[in-house]
């Protein structure tokens, strides 16, 4: 994602003294920025919402500016409660392509995040409003269930946007929608749309059969982002498995891996001990190329109130 800046003072501004608006925003937002000659600022992260964030709040602190570290954080803040709203719209946006009108509101957030979503390079939510079509129209042709075909189609890939399930995608959608109570012959199309089970119905086969067409076109998907993804996912996902940890970042293809720590658990002679068991477990567990530099933050905020006047 890039954003325009309007002049060298607004850039010099975003940098701040000695970096420490520019270290601010990439500690808050999770994404890292590029500055160069241009007036335009790169954003980077492999998750595609939090670059959306990242955006919108740079976007607002440049029309504000105001920018400096307080007011940074609150902006960011402002923009991520925000962006449920945004993605509770086009989760109805999607949902009601698709011909579906009736989901609880979690569901529709979730839905919402295919949006900013690719899979092997196409956007999952053009795909499943896609596979979708392509579903209900082998349903129409063979008399099958349209409704469980609608909801299977929409529903397949949810496990690729939900990041508080272990296992595969497949395997995280179907524990989902078993939360929201969606019927079971729904759940039986996702778990089955990889073939991980044998097919119980002939909805599950259309979901899968539309699944199939929609991917494999011409044109529509190439694989080496959704490796990218997986692999810096992973990266993070391990450095966040250290007891602690409060939020990780993975950055520059992952060779740049930045952790934030809770200074109430991780004293200051924890922390080097800490980066050092993080680039261990990196070195043996997690894919990269060249080295990873673990840089861990501790930071402690010590705030005074006055009595009232």
């Amino acid at each position: 994602s890039t954003v325009t800046v309007p002049n060298e003072d607004v850039k010099g501004r975003i940098i701040g003294a000695g970096g420490r608006n520019i270290r601010t925003f990439e500690r808050e937002s999770g994404v890292e920025i590029e500055i160069d000659e241009t007036n335009e600022i790169r954003l980077s992260s492999f998750d595609s919402v939090r670059r959306e964030i990242a955006r919108r709040a740079l976007e607002a602190l440049i029309k504000d500016q105001r920018i400096q570290p307080s007011r940074i954080e609150e902006v960011i803040r402002q923009i991520k409660n925000e962006m449920e709203d945004v993605l509770l719209e086009e989760g109805k946006e999607i949902a009601h392509e698709c011909g579906v009108f009736n989901l609880p509101v979690d569901l529709m957030k979730l839905i919402g995040r295919y949006r900013f979503r690719t899979s092997y390079g196409q956007n999952l939510g053009l795909h499943t409003i896609e596979e979708t079509k392509i579903g209900i129209a082998i349903a129409n042709e063979l008399g099958a269930n349209i409704d469980v075909v609608r909801l299977g189609c929409l529903l397949h890939d949810i496990g690729k946007v939900v990041t508080d399930e272990e296992g595969t995608h497949v395997e995280a959608g179907v524990n989902t929608i078993k939360r929201f109570g969606l019927p079971k012959e729904v759940v039986a199309a996702v778990a089955e749309h990889h073939e991980d089970k044998p097919f119980s119905s002939v909805e599950s086969v259309i979901v899968w059969t539309a699944d199939a067409i929609s991917g494999s076109r011409p044109g529509a998907r190439y694989e080496p982002h959704e490796e990218y993804v997986k692999r810096m996912g992973k990266i993070e996902e391990i450095a966040a498995s250290f007891p602690g940890v409060d939020s990780t970042m993975a950055f520059q293809a992952g060779r740049d891996v930045r952790v934030i720590v809770n200074p109430q658990e991780v004293d200051d002679d924890k922390v080097t001990v800490l980066a050092h068991d993080i680039a261990a477990r990196l070195e043996k567990e997690a894919e990269y190329a060249g080295q990873i530099k673990v840089t861990v933050i501790r930071e402690v905020r010590a705030v005074g109130t006055t009595a009232a006047k």
